[in-house]
């Protein structure tokens, strides 16, 4: 959890915000194969042969090989501007301007107090159907953010900036005739779900457990057996059998 504030215009919100997401999957240690002990790394210099603390450690940009600039802890901390240290909005966009490429973290904020502000702020957002364009620190690292609600609750997720989005050259497009598009359009009819995040399972991690469970018990992995799909060469017959098969 972190405390700070959001600056709209000049009203300032004390809020808190706290990660949304948490990593499901089984963790596992690294162990020697012959006694099933924990590995350690160790921070080594390869120029003066020996192991090195993590005070005697500092960060360097190679400008060209072998030749490096430092800049120490104090010197990053004069980066830093004070307006940093608050969610500081910078306008408001539809979020459909916003392609979800470009969404990263997501965080919860809230106030551990009843704030009108608070309130006011979530109530004009409603009503104007928009979201806050905002920059911030977390951490080290300064962000783009944007401020939306979601089931009456604030929502914030960070950005990423546009030269951390690699999207490859498109690709030049392959003919189809009318009778292939309404098959496809069928199917993605006839396969229409509501979405219900509760129902998508991670089957991968949920596999893990249960093998873990087993060897516990004493018990082989064995090899999961899938299903093999046909392969089947011709568009027109595939999408045909697809919708058989629903």
């Amino acid at each position: 959890m972190k405390k700070t504030t959001i600056s709209f215009g000049l009203v300032s919100i004390p809020v808190e915000i706290r990660p949304i997401i948490k990593n499901n999957d089984v963790s596992f240690n690294q162990l020697h194969k012959k006694c099933l002990n924990r590995i350690n790394y160790i921070k080594y210099c390869s120029h003066c042969k020996k192991e090195v603390k993590q005070s005697d450690i500092i960060r360097g940009y190679q400008y060209k090989k072998d030749d490096y600039v430092t800049i120490s802890d104090e010197e990053f901390n004069n980066l830093k501007s004070d307006d940093e240290k608050v969610i500081d909005i910078v306008g408001f966009v539809d979020i459909k301007e916003i392609d979800p490429l470009f969404l990263e973290k997501s965080y919860f904020v809230s106030t551990n107090t009843k704030s009108k502000a608070f309130s006011l702020f979530k109530a004009a957002i409603e009503a104007t159907k928009k979201v806050a364009i905002a920059k911030t620190v977390i951490g080290t690292k300064f962000y783009y953010v944007i401020l939306r609600l979601s089931n009456d609750g604030l929502i914030m997720n960070t950005l990423y900036f546009l030269e951390e989005i690699v999207i490859p050259e498109e690709v030049s497009e392959a003919k189809f005739t009318k009778k292939e598009l309404d098959l496809a359009i069928s199917l993605i009819n006839s396969l229409k779900m509501k979405f219900k995040p509760e129902e998508l399972v991670d089957e991968y991690q949920e596999k893990i457990k249960m093998a873990i469970d087993d060897k516990l018990d004493g018990k082989k992995i064995k090899k999961v057996k899938t299903k093999q799909e046909k392969n089947i060469k011709d568009l027109m017959t595939a999408l045909e059998l697809s919708l058989k098969n629903v």
